[in-house]
Formats: structure tokens, C-alpha cells, sequence
């Protein structure tokens, strides 16, 4: 939604001006060369990129931004961000720019290959160990159904089978504010609409029209604030066997996905699986992996 400014006349009115006395609309624009600004501005910070029939996304998104700070152009928006007073509002902006659209068992191809296929795989290979650790992480977590999915099939499924394993899941986000709410475990109907029904009954508390998700769950799951397009940051995160990284490349462009795939490769442990969105492919971004297929779904596994 465009923001508008208002002009208004000086002076004491006259009743000849007070007939054509109004207030004058001016609708805010983004200029090319701000829009340029403002993309690499972006770009840098971490590593999204709107190309130039994108301009339009970008403006609508970031007006409801100037308008909040109350702010009269993009241009003053743009000095904002580079300001010192305007760290705090790069999370803001993150959350303006990305599409935090998530549900409960929203890849359930996926999740099917990772408790069948891959986990009984990969501890197969450390039937020897004592208390082995098994690591995942959802890498762009959004509002943590994800991460909560996996936890949940790791308490019904896996740890029965594999009571000795220690399993660890990790949940991030560029987002601050959706982490927040992830870990709050508060959800509507939306999200919880693909739940089975004896794990809604379980694991859910039902308060008005929200679904409180239980501390069993929510207790399983550690959460972070990590920019993947960040290096220092992606160092932080390491000997992980399964990656769920589900539509986040679209939002790149080649030489972005190229760093945050190479930083994915180097925070999985050797045998790895990565799992992208059924949408996206690594052909072209990264001779790093192996394509694997299961028998619904397809990863790509470290070598």
C-alpha cells in the first residue's frame, strides 16, 4: 500500500481559500537509482536480490516500512538503514522481504525419506558408538512448524527405535520477530491443518482459536538467529547429518546461492543429506553433492 504525505496551506484562511483549501495527496515513488541503492543495500546485508521487474515488490513491501518509522520517501528510509539507529530495523526489514508462509508437516515426501531412509542409514554407520548424536537442522525455520514437525517424528518415531541416540535439532532464522513466535508454539488452524489427529490431540492445547504446542516438544527444539548468507555466522553451526533448507534459494540470485550452498556443504557431516524445496535445484549452483532419489522425494547427500 503506497504512503501519502500531506500538504497543507499557510496562513489564516480566507473564505476564498477555504473553498480551495484541500488536502493535496503526494503518493510516494521509488526512483531507479534509489531502487539500485536500496537492492544493494540488501544484497549485501544478506544476499537477496530483486531483479529489476521485482521494483514493484520491493516498493510495496518497504512502504509500509517508512510509513511505520514515519518517514517521507524511500530515500530517507535508505539513509535510516545505514544509520546507526537504523540496526534494529534491519530485522524489520528481513521480515518485510521474505515470505514466512509455513505449516506442519508442509513436506511430508520429505519427511518420509528422512525417517526411513535416511536416519536408519546414517546410524547404521555408528551402530559402535556409545550415546551417538544425531543432528538436524531446519535453516530457515520461519515460525518453527518445521522444526517442531521434525521433533514430534523424533519423539513418536525415533526415539523409540533408537533410544541411545542423541538427537539434536536446530531451528534458525534471518528473522528475529519469527523465531520469537516459534518459540511460543502459539498456532492457528492454518498451520495446524495437516497435523494427524492423535498428534493434535498429544501435543496440542486447544485456547480459543489458537493451538498451544506442549513444552515436550518445544523443549526439543534450540533456536537461533543466523543469516545464512552470513560466513562467520553459518561457522557457528557444524556436523549437522540432515539439512532442511526448503524454498530459500529463490530468493537468491547465482553467486548468492553459490556461498549459502557452499555453506551448507561445509556445516554437514560427511554422508549428509540436504533437502531444498520441490521447486529448486542445485544443477548449475553446486557439483559438491550427489542427487539421491527415494522412492517420493530426492535430497542431496555430501559425499
Amino acid at each position: 500500500m503506497a504512503a501519502r504525505l500531506f500538504q497543507f496551506g499557510a496562513g489564516k484562511p480566507t473564505e476564498e481559500s477555504k473553498e480551495v483549501k484541500k488536502i493535496v495527496p503526494v503518493k510516494m515513488e521509488l526512483s531507479d537509482n534509489t531502487f539500485n541503492e536500496l537492492r544493494n543495500f540488501i544484497y549485501d546485508q544478506c544476499g537477496i536480490y530483486y531483479t529489476d521487474n521485482k521494483k514493484y515488490l520491493l516498493e510495496g513491501r518497504i512502504a509500509k516500512r517508512i510509513s511505520t518509522n514515519k518517514l517521507s520517501s524511500f530515500e530517507e528510509y535508505l539513509n535510516f538503514l545505514r544509520s546507526p539507529m537504523g540496526r534494529n530495523e534491519l530485522n524489520e526489514l528481513f521480515d518485510a522481504i521474505t515470505i514466512n508462509e509455513t505449516y506442519f508437516f508442509r513436506a511430508p515426501q520429505q519427511f518420509e525419506a528422512f525417517e526411513t531412509h535416511i536416519v536408519p542409514e546414517i546410524l547404521s554407520t555408528r551402530q559402535n558408538l556409545f550415546n551417538p548424536v544425531f543432528r538436524i537442522w531446519s535453516a530457515a525455520a520461519s515460525t518453527g512448524e518445521e522444526a517442531y514437525t521434525l521433533a514430534m517424528i523424533v519423539a513418536e518415531k525415533l526415539r523409540p527405535m533408537y533410544p541411545r541416540v542423541q538427537f539434536q535439532i536446530l531451528a534458525s532464522d534471518i528473522n528475529k520477530s519469527v523465531l520469537e513466535q516459534a518459540q511460543q508454539g502459539v498456532y492457528k488452524e492454518y498451520s495446524i491443518r495437516n497435523v494427524p489427529p492423535h498428534l493434535l490431540k498429544k501435543y496440542f492445547k486447544q485456547q480459543g482459536t489458537n493451538y498451544v504446542l506442549s513444552d515436550e516438544i518445544k523443549q526439543m527444539v534450540k533456536f537461533m538467529n543466523i543469516n545464512l548468507y552470513d560466513a562467520q555466522q553459518m561457522r557457528t553451526v557444524a556436523n549437522c547429518d540432515v539439512i532442511f533448507c526448503c524454498n530459500v534459494l529463490i530468493y537468491f540470485d547465482m553467486p548468492s546461492k553459490q556461498q549459502v550452498v557452499t555453506h551448507l556443504y561445509n556445516s554437514l557431516n560427511k554422508g549428509g543429506y540436504l533437502f531444498i524445496g520441490y521447486s529448486e535445484s542445485l544443477h548449475g549452483i553446486s557439483k559438491a553433492f550427489k542427487l539421491v532419489h527415494f522412492p517420493k522425494a530426492m535430497a542431496y547427500q555430501k559425499e
